[in-house]
């Protein structure tokens, strides 16, 4: 699973373009259009991301993808946008927060799966840290990025707390349980 990092000066413009996107959002209540040419080609490779808001150390917002659909300046327009003012947690982001906002973004690369033999195996081959994770069981599925393990930092209760987003009990064990993970580039 090779992570493509991306340089200083990128993450800077990142940044810059999903503070737009989210500025433009309060004025207009519409994403930023993104113009392909004005950013170089690393930039516009199809990836996927997730965008996390923050108040004062407190969540205020999070929106991604798991797959790239689109080139990554695009995506992260759309994500910073849907974060302040689509996630069905929150109240849209007001004029009054944005000053405050902290934006984190998690540059994705492409999931792989995970092969185990049962819950312990699984929990035992996780990269705490390291690793987001992705749990699949029929149609429920949820995802944690890496960032999580801050929080979180024993892979057992990191996977309980996995299980319960993704709409299972906590102690929930089942062998047609799909599990994927990927890296993430982080950008603050």
């Amino acid at each position: 699973m090779a992570l493509m990092l991306l340089n200083e000066k990128y993450h800077r413009q990142l940044l810059e373009l999903a503070k737009a996107s989210i500025r433009q959002g309060l004025i207009t209540g519409k994403p930023l259009k993104i113009n392909l040419a004005d950013y170089p080609d690393e930039l516009n490779e199809f990836r996927a991301s997730f965008v996390t808001l923050h108040i004062h150390q407190q969540l205020r917002g999070c929106i991604g993808v798991l797959e790239a659909i689109r080139p990554l300046t695009e995506d992260i327009a759309e994500n910073s946008f849907s974060a302040a003012f689509k996630d069905p947690r929150f109240p849209p982001l007001t004029v009054r927060e944005f000053d405050s906002l902290e934006i984190h973004l998690s540059i994705l690369t492409p999931a792989e799966p995970i092969l185990f033999t049962s819950e312990q195996d699984l929990i035992r081959q996780l990269q705490p840290g390291i690793d987001g994770l992705i749990l699949q069981e029929n149609h429920r599925r949820g995802t944690f990025l890496p960032s999580v393990w801050e929080s979180l930092p024993e892979a057992k209760q990191f996977l309980r707390h996995l299980k319960q987003k993704a709409g299972l009990p906590a102690d929930y064990w089942s062998d047609s349980i799909k599990c994927s993970r990927y890296r993430t580039d982080s950008i603050n």
